[in-house]
């Protein structure tokens, strides 16, 4: 009867303190806690009272939580209370924190992000809160897909770069292999099936990125190696000499995140998140009217700092110390012009518009960045951007997409000169968006992609018809989406599993004697046979 009583008793207490929980202070919230934990100790066998882990030292346990990937901390602070020991109260202590978030904040602090001392509204786990940054900033940090008009890049699961298509050795090989010195200059090189690039054997490389004229891709100990086109000093060694095979970019050092741009353009941000930009320095546009002569139009191209007055280029990377009160987290390059999204959530631009905002969402042509107000006016933190060759995307941290410029491809199906909410996706939440030429997509909280763009290239985007505002492809439903590539051409899709399916127009979607024939496109999502590309997925 005692032990009835006592049960009974118990169930009471706890229903009173579930009911006064919203109302603990700091203090009581800790004395809680540590009640639980005695009862635990009190209803458990000794040996079970507290897992082996927290037997430990303290120095020697977060020796071991540092060694964890993201994906095993998810795990702990969902399988461990003791280890967790998560509650929505804020910052500073008498709150007490469990080893799980003391390692997510400490991961936080090392890169520079702002945690912050209160919750997001409507959040209540600070872990899972943490874990979710965590694992963001991890997916826009490490991308395993690239693509260009003719070629794609791919990283297998254990960081190997493989790449295919097609390119011309007298313009500028994108395919990273060697050239043999009896290899006609003037034949078209095609590699059907994705192929390891020999000369990046032995290194783990985490990201990679391409525009139609040149190659970049990151190491895991945070160098640079460039190939392809060098006019204007795209590649970043001081000179403008074509490289057929990866070299390694000498003046960067721990970068972590990298962009390649049309107009022969390059970005890199390193782990203090500072932007660094070269190549191409003025942009030209032309405006070709039938009943006029073409009008010549002339601009900064999105370098973000001021060259002498005659220079064209800029041959090393050089950092845009304009943003040095600022911390980078992601860069997009378009056509002529640059956006920078800060880890305080604002959005800037810089480079060439000819045509007022449309590109740059804030104004007319600028060398230095300036923060587009339409965006910052919504009170919302921005966490990622992408640029097309006319138009721009900013994605929010709650999933909202903002989009401008030219309708092809804004997801308004209609031209904008600011910044806005793209409408046909309210009510979704988004967590991933790329852009490139004249094509966008997104992939939903639930691993669903969405295209759209320009209506001439429609198989490109995975759809019979052409489609000027967000839309599911059918081809896809029931895969969920981790990582894109899309360009003018051909796009690719990465699935949680690391399965890269690819539709499109061109000799480089990476299917070998399986691909299309020349003139010919696959409409419909096919997967490359054995290849498997890493890819994070969220906690």
């Amino acid at each position: 009867m005692a032990v009835a009583a006592a049960l009974v008793a118990l169930r009471a207490a706890a229903r009173e303190c579930q009911l006064a929980a919203p109302s603990f202070s700091d203090e009581q919230t800790a004395q809680g806690l540590a009640i639980t934990d005695e009862l635990r100790a009190h209803f458990l066998p000794p040996a079970q009272a507290a897992s082996t882990l927290l037997q430990l030292p303290a120095e020697l346990l977060s020796v071991i939580l540092f060694q964890l990937g993201t994906r095993d901390l998810a795990r702990l602070a969902a399988t461990c209370l003791l280890l967790c020991r998560d509650a929505p109260t804020p910052l500073p202590p008498p709150r007490a924190i469990g080893p799980v978030e003391t390692e997510l904040r400490r991961r936080a602090g090392a890169r520079g992000l702002d945690v912050g001392s209160s919750l997001p509204e409507g959040a209540t786990s600070w872990v899972a809160c943490l874990l979710k940054r965590d694992r963001r900033d991890a997916q826009m940090r490490e991308v395993p897909l690239a693509v260009g008009h003719e070629h794609s890049m791919f990283l297998n699961k254990g960081g190997r770069l493989l790449t295919c298509g097609s390119d011309r050795i007298d313009f500028a090989s994108l395919l990273g292999h060697a050239v043999g010195p009896d290899a006609d200059p003037t034949v078209c090189r095609t590699i059907g099936p994705p192929t390891p690039v020999p000369s990046m054997q032995g290194r783990r490389i985490v990201s990679v990125a391409t525009s139609d004229e040149h190659c970049l891709a990151l190491s895991a100990d945070g160098e640079v190696y460039s190939w392809g086109d060098g006019a204007y000093g795209a590649l970043g060694h001081g000179d403008h000499a074509n490289r057929t095979v990866p070299c390694k970019i000498e003046s960067l050092r721990r970068i972590e995140r990298i962009a390649a741009g049309s107009s022969w353009r390059s970005a890199a941000v390193d782990e203090k998140g500072r932007l660094f930009t070269w190549g191409r320095a003025i942009f030209f546009d032309v405006d070709e009217n039938e009943d006029e002569a073409p009008t010549e139009f002339e601009g900064p191209c999105g370098l973000g700092y001021e060259l002498d007055a005659e220079a064209e280029y800029q041959a090393t990377p050089k950092w845009v110390d304009a943003l040095s009160q600022d911390r980078v987290v992601g860069v997009a390059l378009g056509e002529g012009f640059t956006l920078a999204v800060t880890d305080a959530g604002a959005v800037f631009s810089f480079g060439f518009s000819r045509d007022g905002a449309l590109r740059l969402g804030s104004s007319e042509s600028e060398v230095l960045p300036r923060r587009i107000e339409a965006l910052a006016q919504t009170r919302q933190r921005f966490i990622a951007v992408a640029a097309g060759d006319c138009h721009a995307l900013a994605l929010t941290e709650e999933g909202e997409l903002y989009g401008w410029g030219y309708e092809e491809a804004n997801g308004h199906g209609r031209e904008e000169r600011t910044p806005q909410r793209v409408a046909a996706l309210i009510g979704q939440h988004i967590k991933l968006v790329y852009a490139q030429c004249y094509a966008s997509c997104a992939v939903t909280e639930k691993g669903e992609l969405l295209t759209w763009g320009e209506s001439s290239a429609e198989d490109k985007l995975g759809h019979e018809e052409p489609q000027a505002t967000p839309t599911q492809v059918a081809g896809l439903s029931g895969v969920a989406i981790a990582a894109v590539a899309i360009c003018g051409t051909h796009t690719l899709v990465a699935d949680a599993d690391g399965v890269v399916w690819t539709f499109g127009r061109c000799q480089a979607l990476g299917l070998g004697a399986l691909g299309p024939a020349d003139g010919a496109a696959v409409t419909t999502p096919t997967p490359i046979p054995t290849l498997r590309v890493r890819v994070l997925n969220s906690p």
